[in-house]
């Protein structure tokens, strides 16, 4: 069962990874959206009704950004639901009643220990441990990867807050959804180094043509017309 939950968090990342790197790149969207914001707010600060005709344009003109988080939030709300289900009832075999027909008979009782160690349907404490561990080193990527500077406030939140928070809220969570999201965290990590490594190559490459084309203007002689 364990094999079984890898298996099903890779799988649906690789479906969600369209989603994954859309939010990569309407990231700089919202971004930009938020910066101006803020001109309008400041340009129209003794005229209310101005701002809000600009900020309902600026809105509309950007409607695709909206369009996509509404899609991928509806899309991680049904994965998560069917996850719900699995872990809440799935794990121990109720629902083998929903199985297709044509799918192969799977023995019963269910091995629900992984590794000879954890229990997938009870908590685990260093599978808890593990997981705020990975938080914080996907947070720490992130931030360190990202080509906006954090405030101080986003790096305690992140790095600090969240991994603790997480430990509280996921330490009463079988150790079925723990191997999930460590699962779910690793794959994050590799997409992110990923990501960096693609756009430090993409940033040498268009220096190096850069600095081909300064060589080669350098290098033409200068020719000066006497009329």
């Amino acid at each position: 069962m364990g094999i079984a939950v890898i298996f099903l968090t890779i799988l649906i990342r690789i479906l969600l990874l369209p989603l994954s790197l859309a939010g990569y790149r309407s990231e700089k969207d919202r971004r930009a959206i938020i910066v101006s914001l803020k001109e309008l707010e400041e340009i129209h600060a003794g005229d209310p009704i101005a701002f809000k005709k600009q900020k309902q344009k600026l809105l509309q003109g950007n409607r695709k950004v909206f369009v996509g988080e509404f899609v991928s939030l509806a899309v991680q709300v049904g994965i998560s639901l069917m996850l719900y289900k699995i872990f809440s009832t799935g794990l121990e075999g109720a629902d083998t009643h929903l199985i297709y027909t044509f799918m192969p008979q799977v023995e019963q009782p269910f091995n629900l220990v992984f590794l000879g160690r954890f229990d997938l349907a009870h908590t685990n404490f260093f599978l808890n441990i593990l997981q705020s561990f990975f938080i914080f080193i996907l947070e720490t990527l992130s931030i360190y990867t990202s080509p906006y500077p954090p405030s101080k406030g986003e790096v305690v939140r992140l790095q600090l807050i969240l991994p603790v928070v997480s430990f509280f809220i996921f330490m009463f969570f079988p150790a079925g959804k723990k191997l999930f999201v460590i699962t779910t965290l690793i794959f994050s990590i590799g997409l992110t180094i990923y990501k960096y490594i693609k756009h430090r190559y993409e940033a040498y490459k268009l220096e190096q043509e850069e600095k081909e084309l300064a060589e080669a203007a350098a290098e033409q002689p200068i020719v000066v017309e006497i009329k």
